[in-house]
């Protein structure tokens, strides 16, 4: 006697109670596996886009998620600008110089150096020995002061403390992505990965530079997920839509020199530019105030930093400090100024998701938990509303040999058929929804989620079993228990009926 084709044909027997029981089993399954997953990648995804090589972002005053988010992730808009000069700040002695001699003040004390140095060769020339000695040491003394105040003259106020640091200027798109001006550092010094130790590499062609003699200023880098949706190649001609994905659209044409290999970050998403040439582009040079007063003085605009530092603006700039030691202190130095405010990525987004995200998920689940039970009962109440009408049939088993033990076995049996069933159908449909909402989801928060993502393991010691396995994967155990349960009731029924009295 084969109990599992027997308990098989008494549910087909009742295919539409119990499809529709299965089904209602489905619905509760599929909503746990989309919360879960969903939830799971998309968390591990923010954490892991928050290693990425550096340990602050700095930008305008404002809300630090908003820069964390627009900064990291490119997901929001850009709070406010900060003035390059701050950039320069963090920057050591020689790069600090090389930066200011493409600026009118540089340009401009330099003329009166000159006029200086004419007046007092004349003025030894005509005024003997004493009075040649007497401007040599008011000339020393001049440069004695003029190093105190002149910016090029001096390190950079956060410089000790600063690793490497990677100015970014957002605002502009291309289609729906993001399209940041940088320098070549991001890929070439910056790494990333949870250990930080991966170093960026291109899929074809090589990183942008500063300025190239065949494209000039204008080369562009773009991450896989950009080169594969938006159909680009090396070569390709990516002109920015400014402010907006419907703004107007420049008249600069970037040439794409590099597609980034597929790292599972954020920047999959970028399209990357050339700093330089994002300055030179309409509206995006700052208007000089004093630029009247700056008449006369000659910038040579064809040099590899073409735009002048007074034009110069920033969105935001990654920052790894030298020691992470330095970091709380550099944090509370910077936002006790007025002009710029410092955030930990990491620690913004943990905030962000034990404030708001794991709640509304935890209460999903409670819900989703809940559509199981009662899916259960369903099963519960379907089988058990049977048993009149299968006392016969019970009967005559039992009749035929077959134990009480067997009866109430195959009971268990119908049970768990139905619920594994939902569980399997759910598990599929869950994934499948997760697939059809993949592209909302990658819009939204620029992660892709595929038919075969699974949720992460959850949060517990990787030693152990809970710890290591995918939550999905204990749907399946729990669904064997569910209808085990769900079965015990009609099971004990059949195993009371009376033999006697049902034929």
């Amino acid at each position: 006697m084969n109990l599992w084709n027997i308990a098989y044909r008494s549910v087909k027997q009742r295919r539409l109670a119990s499809m529709l029981t299965s089904i209602s089993m489905a619905l509760g399954v599929t909503l746990v596996v989309a919360v879960l997953t969903i939830s799971g990648v998309v968390k591990t995804s923010f954490e892991t886009s928050t290693s990425l090589g550096y340990n602050m972002v700095v930008g305008a005053k404002g809300g630090a998620l908003q820069l964390t988010m627009n900064s990291v992730f490119y997901l929001s808009e850009p709070i406010e600008n900060i003035p390059y000069e701050y950039y320069l700040e963090f920057l050591p002695l020689e790069q600090r110089q090389a930066a200011y001699e493409n600026s009118y003040t540089y340009q401009a004390v330099s003329q009166q150096d000159e006029l200086r140095n004419v007046v007092i060769s004349t003025t030894a020339a005509t005024g003997g020995l004493a009075s040649s000695i007497t401007q040599e040491i008011l000339n020393d003394h001049l440069d004695q002061q003029l190093e105190q105040v002149l910016p090029w003259k001096r390190q950079g106020k956060f410089s000790a403390f600063t690793g490497l640091v990677i100015p970014l200027c957002l605002g502009d798109y291309f289609g729906t992505f993001r399209v940041i001006g940088t320098t070549p550092a991001l890929f070439n010094e910056l790494k990333y990965g949870p250990q930080a130790d991966r170093q960026y590499t291109f899929a074809e062609g090589h990183n942008f530079v500063t300025h190239s003699e065949e494209h000039g200023f204008y080369e562009a880098v773009v991450g896989a997920t950009v080169a594969r949706e938006m159909n680009l190649t090396l070569g390709s001609e990516i002109q920015p839509s400014h402010g907006a994905q419907s703004g107007e659209v420049h008249a600069t044409a970037f040439t794409v020199v590099g597609i980034l290999d597929s790292t599972g970050t954020p920047n999959d998403r970028g399209v990357f530019i050339n700093i330089e040439g994002f300055y030179l582009m309409d509206d995006h040079a700052k208007p000089v105030d004093q630029e009247e007063d700056f008449q006369g003085v000659e910038v040579d605009k064809t040099a590899p930093n073409g735009l002048t530092l007074e034009n110069r603006e920033i969105t935001s700039m990654l920052l790894l400090t030298d020691n992470p030691i330095f970091a709380p202190s550099l944090e509370n130095t910077i936002n006790e100024a007025n002009t710029a405010q410092a955030v930990f990525p990491i620690k913004e987004i943990s905030i962000l998701f034990d404030s708001f995200v794991d709640p509304a998920r935890d209460l999903l689940l409670v819900i989703t938990i809940l559509v199981c039970l009662v899916s259960a009962v369903s099963i519960l109440v379907s089988i058990y509303n049977t048993m009149s009408e299968r006392r016969k049939e019970i009967a005559i088993l039992r009749s035929l040999g077959a134990r009480r033990n067997t009866v109430m076995f195959i009971i268990m049996i119908e049970s768990f058929i139905l619920s594994a069933f939902g569980g399997i159908l759910g598990f599929i449909c869950g994934h499948g929804l997760i697939t059809l909402g993949s592209d909302a989801i990658e819009g939204r928060t620029g992660i892709s989620i595929g038919f075969f993502e699974f949720a992460p393991p959850l949060g517990m010691n990787p030693e152990t079993i809970m710890g290591s396995v995918s939550p999905e994967l204990m749907i399946i155990p729990g669904m064997i228990l569910l209808s085990v349960v769900a079965g015990i009731l009609p099971a004990i029924s059949a195993y009371r009926t009376d033999v006697s009295q049902s034929l």
